[in-house]
């Protein structure tokens, strides 16, 4: 059972918002540039999932309407209005027409903000594409969540455009706030504005999230996790194999900043426990090692994790521009699901 990796802190950790905000910055969740690059793109599920309205997914359900699928035989009993009278005429033989149907594909984001999601190192400016110096409630640093609803932000705008309903979970020891599954253009906005006034300050319990995140869904869905999975490995397993025996599919995307992967760190300083853990004094030259060897560790452990289910991992730097790894990620999924398709 491998320990989550110490986090990183600063002399002056970032604080969380307290108050709400008004007049939700769009701009701070979608620069154009990340646009451009996801504006286009389908966020298919791989795993076929069930809907009521129409969108870009394919049904399990064999029905006569909306798309050509195949031919088979005519049997007794068949509808005869889905005959093909024109391959009759070439080979005497009954067919009858069959169809895909288009459903709707529920994705469902689930954002971690928890305490250890306050970190950052990155400047505010620097990061939101904005020209902002500091976000709403004065901090300086982006954090990695920042980073988080944007993410959210980016892939509830997709899915949104091209006919989907999206809803969204936030949470840190338990669900903390929600937005019903939708697919008009508002929820965005609804979307956007839960996360932008959410406190940042809590422990974390995901095994208690996903429980009731679960008990909400009543029809397939594509749960998004996006988080820094600062918990044990053992706790997140025991979270997928309820999303899996619920039949649902997953992608997890892994939050985190660079100086928690790199510890590029130099002077002793205080590190902050940003989740009730105290205040300790070290020098970061003296424990990079062992520091590298157990975040390395966990953090394999997390993606091993995640593909033995059968889900989609994706490591996020916060010191990146979104859109090109969101896009690289989404391509790279859609093919897979291309190829499962063909085989």
């Amino acid at each position: 059972m491998t320990p989550p990796p110490p986090q990183a802190g600063t002399p002056s950790a970032p604080s969380a918002p307290t108050k709400p905000i008004s007049g939700v910055d769009a701009g701070l969740y979608l620069h154009p540039q990340t646009l451009s690059r996801l504006g286009t793109m389908e966020l298919r599920a791989k795993m076929i999932v069930e809907g009521v309205t129409s969108g870009m997914h394919r049904s399990p359900y064999q029905g006569f309407s909306v798309e050509f699928a195949q031919h088979r035989p005519y049997v007794a009993g068949d509808d005869i209005r889905h005959l093909d009278w024109k391959v009759y005429g070439r080979s005497d033989k009954l067919y009858l027409k069959q169809y895909e149907q288009e459903t709707n594909l529920d994705l469902v984001l689930l954002v971690d903000a928890s305490g250890s999601m306050n970190y950052g190192s990155r400047s505010f400016s620097s990061a939101s594409g904005s020209g902002q110096k500091t976000s709403h409630d004065g901090r300086g640093e982006w954090t990695k969540y920042d980073h988080a609803t944007a993410t959210a932000a980016a892939l509830a705008y997709m899915s949104l455009k091209q006919g989907d309903r999206v809803g969204m979970g936030i949470y840190a020891d338990g669900l903390l706030d929600s937005v019903a599954r939708s697919g008009s253009q508002a929820a965005w906005r609804r979307i956007v504005g839960a996360l932008s006034t959410q406190s940042v300050d809590r422990p974390t319990d995901l095994g208690r999230t996903i429980d009731q995140a679960l008990a909400k869904l009543n029809n397939r869905c594509l749960i998004t996790l996006i988080s820094d999975c600062f918990e044990d490995v053992d706790v997140l397993r025991s979270a997928l194999a309820r999303i899996r025996h619920r039949r649902h599919d997953a992608i997890v995307l892994q939050v985190l900043d660079r100086k928690e992967v790199t510890f590029d760190l130099d002077e002793t300083a205080p590190f902050l426990g940003l989740e009730g853990e105290g205040r300790l004094r070290l020098d970061p030259r003296a424990i990079k090692a062992d520091y590298l060897k157990a975040f390395n560790e966990h953090r394999e452990s997390v993606e091993k994790t995640v593909k033995r289910f059968g889900f989609d991992y994706q490591l996020v730097d916060t010191h990146t521009w979104l859109g090109p790894p969101l896009a690289t990620f989404i391509a790279k999924r859609n093919a897979l699901v291309k190829r499962r398709k063909r085989s």
